[in-house]
């Protein structure tokens, strides 16, 4: 398979030269892009004598955002456990790097483009890096990686593996060429059972799957996770009130939850809304938002005194423990185009969660929520507002919610100890 594969690929690099070449010309971002897959200018602090080290070399490998993402806490973790390992990160989008380099910057020791899977660029790579142990993030599956890897010995472990409806379908139709790249794995650590069996029917060996669960759920703050627990005192809430966060907020957004919150302030005058704008900057605008509706808002660093049913967060770092006092939560970033938010933070809490339909960069936890029970969708100010009524007039609602999110969140603890156990007993085989 691969002499062919190679092959072709030689062929339609030939066909598509004068497109790449006019391509790489016109934009400098190309030009940089390509020369770093290609195994130029790697960075020289990956590429000392080995001689006097004694420290092993993890290549990590992520396709994009979402697979940097899910890495972050296992990275965290295998720092603290292994401090002297020399951790190369590599990852094949120019976004998916960007985000690398600000959540894992300090974590690793190089962090750099991803190889093109051509033979020699692969390569030349793996001279440069020498690593003892590769781990692959989710997915990205290339033949001259995984075959090279496998002719030089070196243990292979998919971390997070996951398998999508319309990839299944797709690697189904093309099983004689995926079989044999799923076969170099050492270990493959799924995320469900689900995902377990359909690698098994692709042609992994059964013996090399393992269901470890899914690595976003240790982002999830502990419940005794602060050392000082705010309460409605300091935030200057009413003291009997029922409290709504809205966390994350972006524009567009506010002016949904204003207009939920006012139909719902008459019909409960207990309720209190916070609103945590992802921006704490745009704190006054939200302030002005509020008075066209006829609402007094306060924000956190103003000095008024008196106690209020309308707070503007606008404080960086607090909002995870705002979420310990929250009767019903919504996430931000999700009734607008920006991806959504990360729900665990709420859900780790217990807090029955909601959250609107662009829930792109945590699709799989919203997901999750949803199926559970602990979380819901809404697409409007009038799905909000029936969601946040119905969870205020139905206590067991409102508990079966809470229990779910809660169950959730525990069923997925210590996902990152489990992959990591399975990855060291790789780098070091007994």
């Amino acid at each position: 398979m691969i002499p062919v594969y190679n092959f072709l690929q030689f062929i339609f690099l030939i066909i598509g030269f004068p497109i790449i070449l006019a391509l790489v010309s016109a934009r400098k971002k190309y030009r940089d892009r390509i020369r770093q897959r290609l195994g130029f200018g790697l960075p020289w602090t990956i590429d000392d004598d080995r001689s006097s080290r004694m420290e092993k070399r993890i290549w990590i490998h992520c396709l994009s955002v979402g697979e940097v993402t899910s890495a972050v806490p296992f990275i965290k973790a295998l720092r603290r456990r292994l401090p002297d390992a020399r951790i190369i990160l590599t990852v094949a989008t120019a976004t998916g790097q960007q985000v690398a380099e600000k959540r894992i910057g300090a974590l690793a020791d190089a962090i750099m483009a991803g190889p093109l899977d051509l033979r020699f660029t692969v390569h030349r790579f793996l001279r440069h890096i020498n690593p003892d142990l590769f781990i692959l993030v989710e997915t990205d599956f290339w033949p001259n990686w995984l075959d090279s890897l496998r002719r030089l010995h070196i243990p292979v472990m998919l971390i997070n593996g996951r398998i999508s409806a319309a990839s299944f379908s797709n690697y189904r139709k093309l099983r004689f060429f995926f079989a044999p790249l799923f076969q170099t794995f050492s270990l493959l650590a799924m995320q469900t059972g689900s995902d377990a069996e359909q690698i098994r029917e692709l042609g992994a060996p059964p013996d090399r799957v393992v269901v470890l669960g899914n690595l976003k759920y240790d982002t999830a703050p502990p419940l005794s996770d602060s050392g000082r627990q705010l309460n409605r005192t300091p935030l200057r809430l009413v003291r009997d009130s029922i409290i709504w966060i809205c966390g994350s907020t972006h524009a567009g957004e506010e002016k949904q939850i204003l207009t939920a919150f006012s139909r719902l302030e008459m019909e409960f005058p207990r309720l209190a809304l916070v609103i945590a704008p992802r921006n704490p900057e745009r704190a006054g605008e939200i302030v002005r938002l509020a008075r066209e509706r006829g609402l007094q808002a306060v924000c956190r660093t103003s000095d008024a005194a008196e106690p209020t049913r309308l707070l503007i967060l606008d404080t960086i770092g607090e909002l995870t423990e705002c979420y310990r006092l929250a009767h019903v939560a919504f996430i931000g970033g999700s009734l607008v185009d920006q991806g959504g938010h990360n729900p665990l933070e709420a859900a780790a809490f217990g807090v029955p969660t909601l959250f609107g339909p662009h829930m792109e960069d945590f699709h799989e936890i919203a997901e999750d929520l949803v199926r559970a029970g602990g979380g819901r969708t809404v697409r409007s100010a009038a799905e909000m507002t029936d969601a946040v009524r119905g969870l205020l007039l139905d206590l067991d609602l409102h508990h079966a919610m809470s229990k779910a999110a809660a169950g959730l969140i525990a069923d997925g603890s210590g996902v990152v100890d489990r992959h990591l156990d399975a990855a060291l007993d790789l780098l070091n085989p007994s």
